[in-house]
Formats: structure tokens, sequence, C-alpha cells
């Protein structure tokens, strides 16, 4: 008899999440859990050829071996970029006057303000 492991493998976009707990036998890899699970059916847009996935919130290829109570996620692209989005937010705060030109912090109210 073949051993088998359990894995969950999970799915979000902001309106439906999908998490489905699949018993596949020991050693497959992530590519084989994520056919078991259906998800691929279940959601047409998906494509692993060019999809990111991961094992607990880390990274990792679809050829990479599975153990048991594993959760694989199934990563949606980015809209926009992290690193932007801070920067804009950080330059508005600075803007309006919540944050300091130098330091990005709050502004010191004790801090007498330069004249221009």
């Amino acid at each position: 008899m073949t051993e088998s492991i359990k894995v969950e493998v999970a799915y979000a976009l902001p309106h439906k999440q999908s998490l489905v707990e699949v018993s596949v036998p020991a050693g497959s890899d992530i590519e084989a859990a994520i056919n078991a699970s259906g998800l691929c059916a279940l959601h047409p847009e998906l494509d692993l050829k060019t999809t990111k996935v991961g094992i607990w919130s880390r990274v990792a290829k679809l050829k990479d071996s599975l153990r048991d109570g594993d959760r694989i996620e199934i990563y949606r692209p980015l809209i926009a970029d992290p690193k932007e989005i801070r920067k804009r937010r950080a330059e508005k705060a600075v803007e309006e006057g919540r944050a300091d030109k130098v330091t990005g912090g709050r502004p010191n109210p004790l801090k007498p303000k330069k004249e221009d």
C-alpha cells in the first residue's frame, strides 16, 4: 500500500476563496497536488506555467516535494508595485505636513519652523 499525505491547496480572489484538502501519494510535487485539487477547473484563469506558488508563504517551484500538512498557496499577480505605493504615500504625507521631510517621521511640534 502506498503511503499518502494530506495537503491543503489555497487560492484566493477578492470576492472568492478556495481551500481544498487533498490526499496525494508521499513524494508528490506541488503541481500534482494542485491538479488533484481541481482548482484549475474551478478557476480557468489559472495558468500553472506563469502563476507563482508557495508553501506556507514561501515561494516554491511546481516540482518541489511535499510533506504531510503542507499548505500550497497559488498567488495572483500584483496589480501595483508595493514600493511605488509606499513612496507615493510618503510623498503625500510630506506634502500634507504629516511627515518630516528629512526623517520621514512625524514632525516635531516643538521644533521651530524655518521660513523659506
